[in-house]
């Protein structure tokens, strides 16, 4: 079921990816030199518009995808320092379960009449 709802939701947006990179095919110049004035920039390339479209979502994707990763930092931390309590309380109650008993300590009765 689940394998099935992937490509109904992946099947419309590959073909529209497919439309997308055949009805723009004009060449574009991407000038890469702010300061050229727009007289002949000296870092320029020529590409594809679906190429320049790609490639700013998937610059988009990976700037998001670090923005995440560091945000998350801090729970990453907590996380690894929770794992190490747990670890330590668990090894902690193991080797109490395995200490031999010593003699037990007779409960205390309760005051006399």
């Amino acid at each position: 079921m689940r394998r099935f709802l992937k490509a109904l939701i992946l099947l419309p947006v590959a073909i529209l990816v497919v439309l997308l990179a055949v009805a723009n095919r004009a060449p574009v110049e991407l000038n890469l030199d702010p300061l050229s004035g727009g007289s002949s920039p000296e870092f320029a390339v020529t590409l594809p518009l679906y190429a320049v479209l790609f490639g700013a979502v998937a610059l988009g994707i990976v700037i998001g995808g670090m923005g995440a990763w560091f945000a998350q930092g801090r729970h990453r931390r907590a996380e690894r320092r929770y794992k190490r309590e747990a670890g330590r309380l668990r090894g902690e109650t193991e080797r109490l379960r395995t200490r031999p008993q010593g003699p037990s300590v007779p409960a205390l009765a309760g005051p006399a009449r």
